[in-house]
């Protein structure tokens, strides 16, 4: 069945249409991973997007139980040069496309995405369409999109959940949470309760968490600014560490401000260089907005980590209380293992905060 993927700024793309058999809109973007294509369509920081696929050959593996990043993925579509038609791996149980129709996500595939990629490269990330007819109506329902400001909303827990275990208490507050963040905190026994986006200060300082993770997520950082007034209240008081989403949070509380980049870092091969080592890390990343370096208050803030490739902000550390962040990805499903240590930094930043507290009593 014929499928187009089309542009706003008028590119139309011929392919084939696999996956559901709908049509969809949504901010295009491209993920340069060669693998962790379930992980990447199962990430709910891709909330709202149509996943763009720079590696030629995706779904060759299928689909398994194991590497789901949510269980109801919302992502509007995917692009792929080719879809396997075959998926070998004795941890498969379905192939991409029974799993984007069984989740409702259309997919076209057949399309040049070299020459989409260069395309958004160029131009910038865009809002684009996969239909079956690529006529002036679809372009016109197309440039009538309205992007969501409420993307986080969308994705977020409505009520508290624990994961149970017998280690520190810690709060994850869930602003599109991958679930390889629990497995990460899981691992070192961390007791969790998983709370909404908009949970108040107030309701973290009741729970007596020894530490609070501030998780990923899709959108604008300046559009969820319920968390903005939660980090103040609690900084200081609990240890505090964020990602992506958390990072961009974290510094915007403190005072440092954040912008939409061209076309952002998607993939599993970001180089990130933490300053005070010079020690180099291969990350895994998934935003389309950065901290704008000169924004930061360095009385408040000190910037911890840097991407090689284009300078951008990837760590900070506030200078007074025990709370870091980083704009990469640490849990790394998909992608490089460089950086889980950073977990185990978090561990032992509780540990001091605590022993403080006690000595201080």
């Amino acid at each position: 069945m014929k499928r187009y993927l089309i542009l706003a700024d008028g590119s139309i793309f011929e392919g084939e249409g696999f996956g559901a058999p709908t049509t969809t809109t949504g901010e295009i973007v491209f993920n340069t991973g060669m693998s962790g294509y379930q992980e990447t369509i199962t990430d709910q920081s891709y909330n709202g997007e149509i996943i763009a696929f720079t590696y030629p050959l995706i779904g060759n593996y299928g689909i398994n139980r194991d590497d789901y990043e949510s269980i109801a993925p919302t992502c509007k579509g995917v692009v792929v040069h080719e879809a396997a038609r075959l998926a070998s791996n004795w941890r498969n149980q379905l192939s991409l496309d029974e799993f984007l129709k069984q989740k409702k996500i259309p997919g076209i595939t057949g399309i040049d995405t070299r020459r989409l990629t260069k395309r958004l490269r160029t131009e910038g990330t865009m809002k684009a369409s996969i239909v079956d007819t690529a006529d002036e109506h679809a372009f016109d329902q197309l440039n009538a999109l309205v992007l969501p400001k409420n993307q986080v909303q969308q994705v977020s827990t409505t009520k508290p959940f624990p994961s149970p275990a017998t280690g520190k208490n810690v709060v994850v507050i869930d602003f599109g949470l991958k679930h390889s963040v629990l497995r990460e905190l899981s691992k070192r026994q961390c007791n969790l309760t998983v709370m909404p986006y908009n949970t108040t200060a107030e309701e973290i300082i009741q729970l007596a968490p020894d530490g609070v993770l501030l998780s990923n997520g899709p959108g604008d950082p300046k559009d969820v600014p319920e968390a903005l007034e939660m980090i103040r209240g609690i900084q200081g008081k609990i240890p505090l560490f964020g990602i992506c989403l958390g990072h961009q949070l974290f510094a915007l509380a403190n005072g440092a401000d954040t912008y939409k980049m061209k076309f952002g870092h998607r993939g599993f091969n970001h180089p990130v260089r933490e300053i005070a080592t010079g020690r180099i890390d291969f990350t895994s990343q998934n935003h389309g907005y950065a901290v704008d370096v000169h924004s930061i208050n360095k009385d408040n803030l000190l910037v911890t980590h840097i991407e090689i490739n284009d300078g951008t902000v990837e760590g900070l550390r506030h200078r007074q209380y025990p709370a870091f962040s980083v704009q990469f990805h640490p849990d790394a499903t998909p992608g490089p293992h460089d950086a889980d240590h950073l977990f185990d930094e978090f561990m032992e930043m509780m540990d001091a905060f605590a022993k403080r507290s006690r000595e201080n009593a």
